[in-house]
């Protein structure tokens, strides 16, 4: 009992059992490439990069237009570790293209099926669904991604982005290409320090050293639209804004979100293999309460879907069913034996047997959840009868044939 007790506090809740295979999902971003270009050049090179795994079943792929997902299946006889992937990564990498690499290759291992869905809410329509994506991926999405038990996070919106929209013709005039816009951005747009002023060898008297930077990074369209791209021979110079307009607006065009006709911006939470899914929603939800203060006034959090008030509810039902089943037990057998002896005996059993299943549950690693619940339920009834049946047939032998306890159990058992 000792032992079924303190696991019902280490077991992990779920809605559904763990009875899935491992599975790990890779990600790559490869902006502006087709379906194609992502499969010859990403794809596959993850794909020849990834076999070999200790433990890998099968790995399937899909290249889309600007991204690549792999999800990598292993057998249940291993338990892959991260590194393991991780590695094989670190040497196919140099053979990605720059801006893959530059965005990162994402790894995470993580159920299928999502745990629960937020959002943030306009209700007076005062923000727009970029702000609160905006929002959304700057200030709150590494809260969660770092809370314990969430395996990932998808994003329903979209963030600020730097928009530069060339024109083909304004580049053929001026004799420039994509490419070189491209250079000029990277080579312009970043940090540049010149040194100190004050540094080692120090004169006498000196008192303290100053950091020179001769150049930050551009936030503001008016900077971006004087990147420098070509100087002509007759001095003259050739900018951004001259063959391109620039603006801050959204960096996903693709999607929309609203929640009751309002703006509002989502993320759904993958939940970590393994983790406790009541725990885990309580921990996403304080840390999303604990930001709530720091949100616009009008901006409010909501949950569409959530999916452990179902596991508690289902739960909390079970601990009903155990309890009315233990008064049954009691009233049957006291109203038609009449003996308190044999009354205690069966209510006492249903407790034991209950809590030390739970201890098997932990010996075979599985975890509360809806399934193994519902089994728990259904062996309540069978234990119930069972109960009252042996203690029933065990006092009628010891009266109608005079045998003591150990021998009319005996006898009771053989004759069940």
């Amino acid at each position: 009992m000792l032992i079924g007790a303190y696991s019902m506090t280490s077991l992990p809740i779920s809605q559904y059992s763990d009875i899935a295979p491992t599975t790990v999902r890779i990600s790559a971003s490869y902006t502006g490439a087709s379906a194609e270009t992502v499969e010859n050049s990403v794809t596959t090179v993850l794909e020849d990069g990834l076999t070999g795994l200790d433990g890998l079943t099968y790995m399937t792929s899909s290249s889309t237009e600007g991204s690549a997902r792999i999800s990598l299946t292993f057998d249940d006889t291993i338990d892959p570790d991260m590194a393991q992937v991780q590695n094989k990564l670190q040497l196919v990498e140099s053979q990605l293209p720059t801006a893959v690499t530059q965005t990162g290759v994402s790894v995470t291992r993580s159920t299928s099926s999502i745990l629960l869905v937020g959002a943030l809410v306009s209700e007076d329509g005062s923000y727009s669904s970029l702000e609160l994506g905006d929002m959304l991926s700057s200030g709150i999405e590494d809260a969660i991604e770092r809370t314990e038990g969430v395996g990932s996070i998808n994003l329903f919106g979209t963030q600020y982005a730097m928009r530069i929209w060339l024109n083909p013709e304004r580049l053929y005039q001026y004799q420039l290409t994509p490419n070189d816009v491209t250079s000029a951005v990277s080579e312009q747009n970043t940090n540049v320090t010149v040194g100190s002023l004050g540094d080692q060898p120090v004169t006498k008297g000196q008192q303290f050293t100053v950091s020179l930077s001769a150049q930050s990074q551009l936030g503001s369209v008016a900077e971006f639209e004087g990147i420098l791209l070509k100087t002509n021979a007759d001095g003259s110079a050739v900018y951004l804004a001259d063959v391109a307009t620039v603006e801050l607006a959204e960096e996903d065009y693709g999607s929309v979100s609203r929640f009751n006709r309002h703006p509002a911006a989502g993320f759904g939470v993958n939940l970590a293999t393994g983790a406790n899914a009541v725990d885990t929603a309580e921990r996403v939800r304080a840390v999303i309460a604990d930001m709530a203060s720091s949100l616009p006034e009008g901006v409010v959090v909501d949950y569409p879907y959530d999916t452990s008030p179902f596991v508690e509810e289902s739960i909390e039902q079970v601990y009903h069913t155990l309890g009315e089943a233990v008064v049954l037990v009691f009233l049957v057998i006291l109203l038609f034996l009449q003996s308190w002896r044999a009354t205690i005996i069966p209510t006492i059993a249903v407790p034991v047997v209950l809590l030390g299943t739970f201890g098997v549950l932990v010996a075979f690693g599985m975890s509360i959840n809806t399934l193994s619940m519902f089994a728990l339920v259904l062996a309540i009834g069978l234990l119930v009868d069972d109960a009252i049946v042996v203690v029933e047939n065990v006092e009628r032998v010891m009266e109608e044939e005079g045998l003591d306890p150990v021998e009319a159990t005996e006898r009771s058992m053989g004759e069940i």
